[in-house]
């Protein structure tokens, strides 16, 4: 579907704030997908690429180096995507199974990794994101949520949580909740037990959904669990004191769209949060979402929730991308046609989440 005029240039694109002026307008809702342009937009020398590579390069770990230097990329995406490749070759090629052990092993070392360096560049605790941001990105978000829209983000780190968190907001809802454990005592005036915080209690009013997981959602086999605060302890600190235990954060960081799809769809939590992203109505905003090679499940969801109750009129009918250059621009007129739905582009560059923005 062609909507992106061939001779639009990025100085002509719309800001920010025409766009939600003109979806305010609408009697549909107005959804938000976020991508790694958001964390950046934050803080570039902590949750880039680059910030990441060079952390993984000081871990002193020989055989991902040589990864990284002989795929000549600082992209973890494409990096895993190349080593998934050499490993189904070596599967069909090599009879040594020791170089598929060797390259197995070393997947699963970048994955581990790139946890950890999140983990480890992360800012340690919310109140190292200053008041006036911290309100300037939640009344971003608000919007959305008022307009009954739903928030998708496709990043690891702790910042749309911490977000929600600092502004005591009680409209945004992530679908985890507790149960008492032992309502009988309790009538009889025993102090109150509660369990830890489980998904899935609130889920039927879930608006906001980590589609690749995020640090504090941990799946403990039988259950989707969220760390928090405890101990006396920040969050980060609960956080990688489980990590230090082999036990994970729900990631998604395999190296194609079809893998991550595949993963996605293993875990309860993140296959709901996606068939969510499959069903929505109105339109669609993105903010530092590439929409990359890597993405394809991400469009194949927008294209669902377009074709989704089309014949009642309950469907998705527009997406706004942002984009912050020229040669994005390019790129968003040369994937349009993927998308089943009208898209439309504008100037990230103006969204100005976080006030003074870095970028």
């Amino acid at each position: 579907m062609s909507n992106i005029p061939a001779d639009l240039k990025f100085q002509d694109l719309l800001s920010y704030q025409s766009v939600i002026d003109k979806l305010a307008k609408r009697k549909t809702p107005m959804h938000l997908i976020m991508g790694n342009g958001f964390s950046i937009a934050y803080d570039p020398n902590i949750f880039s690429y680059n910030a990441l590579y060079d952390f993984i390069e000081q871990l002193d770990d020989e055989v991902l180096s040589k990864l990284f230097k002989v795929i000549n990329n600082k992209n973890f995406e494409l990096v895993m995507r190349q080593l998934e490749n050499f490993i189904e070759i070596a599967k069909i090629f090599n009879t040594d199974s020791q170089l598929v052990a060797d390259l197995s092993a070393a997947k699963e070392r970048l994955q581990s990794s790139l946890i950890q360096a999140v983990s480890e560049l992360h800012p340690e605790h919310v109140f190292e994101v200053n008041e006036e941001k911290s309100m300037s990105c939640f009344s971003f978000i608000k919007r959305y949520i008022d307009k009954h829209g739903e928030i998708f983000s496709t990043n690891y780190d702790l910042l749309l949580y911490w977000i929600l968190m600092r502004n005591d907001s009680t409209i945004a809802i992530d679908g985890f909740g507790r149960e008492l454990l032992n309502p009988d005592e309790v009538k009889y005036g025993k102090e109150e037990e509660w369990s830890e915080l489980y998904w899935g209690k609130n889920k039927e009013e879930q608006n906001i959904h980590y589609l690749h997981g995020t640090l504090p959602f941990f799946d403990t086999g039988t259950t989707i669990e969220k760390e928090v605060y405890k101990n006396r302890n920040y969050l980060l600190d609960n956080i990688k004191d489980r990590m230090q235990k082999q036990d994970y954060p729900i990631f998604v960081t395999s190296g194609n769209g079809e893998e991550k799809l595949n993963h996605i769809m293993h875990n309860s939590y993140l296959t709901y949060c996606y068939e969510q992203l499959s069903k929505i109505t109105g339109s669609l905003v993105s903010f530092g979402f590439n929409f990359g090679e890597y993405d394809h499940h991400i469009i194949d969801a927008i294209n669902k929730a377009a074709k989704h109750g089309a014949q009642s009129g309950e469907k998705l009918f527009s997406i706004y991308i942002g984009v912050y250059s020229e040669t994005d621009l390019e790129y968003i007129k040369s994937i349009e046609g993927k998308f089943k739905c009208k898209v439309n582009v504008y100037n990230s560059r103006t969204a100005n989440i976080w006030m003074e923005s870095p970028i």
